[in-house]
């Protein structure tokens, strides 16, 4: 008997904590703009987003993976023990400090390509979602196409999900940024989490 009830308060256990537990767990890999530089992380556009999500009553978490003035290269190093959890998804959102720097086109291509293949080596049905960047006009527009190209041609060659330019509509636009000039405000992060919220309906094909 004792070990009937004991079996049935497990299962119930077991069933609870699947019923609390995220349909959809998505890690969000980025830079000062995904952390919410200059804001706490509930003003930050992932648990925005998740909050969207969970309103249209969908079961999702957004991991917030985001360290200011992260690189594509430094996304690469962390790839490794933050994949040591299982997510079914990855937003990749780093290039930003990149562009900055100046870096080679070449470069940012090989580290997002990495990043990419050390997802799919640790999940080969994790579902991917990559946000694009622009560099900044002071580097020229030769580099800034360049720049710009390498995330269309990154997302083509893997058939990952293409998010053209994370701050569309946000980038440059005084009353949406900090007084910086470079981070998102609370109203810019807002924004940013709308177009995060469209972006993975359609990558986890949810309605």
């Amino acid at each position: 008997m004792w070990k009937s009830i004991f079996c049935s308060i497990w299962l119930a256990l077991v069933l609870g904590a699947r019923a609390d537990s995220p349909t959809w767990s998505v890690l969000c890999l980025g830079d000062s703009l995904t952390a919410g530089y200059g804001l706490t992380l509930e003003q930050a556009w992932p648990a925005l987003a998740e909050q969207k999500l969970r309103e249209a009553g969908l079961s999702v978490e957004l991991v917030n993976a985001g360290v200011s003035g992260d690189t594509t290269a430094g996304g690469v190093r962390r790839m490794e023990w933050l994949m040591t959890r299982r997510y079914d998804a990855l937003v990749v959102a780093l290039g930003g400090n990149d562009g900055l720097r100046g870096l080679a086109t070449g470069e940012l291509e090989r580290n997002l390509q990495t990043i990419i293949d050390r997802a799919r080596a640790a999940n080969p049905e994790i579902r991917i979602l990559l946000a694009g960047m622009r560099a900044p006009p002071n580097m020229g527009e030769t580099y800034a196409r360049a720049f710009e190209a390498v995330y269309s041609r990154v997302a083509e060659r893997n058939g990952v999900a293409l998010w053209p330019f994370m701050l569309e509509g946000v980038g440059g636009v005084s009353e949406l940024n900090l007084e910086d000039g470079i981070h998102p405000n609370a109203e810019g992060q807002r924004r940013i989490a709308e177009m995060a919220f469209a972006h993975l309906l359609a990558l986890l094909e949810l309605p």
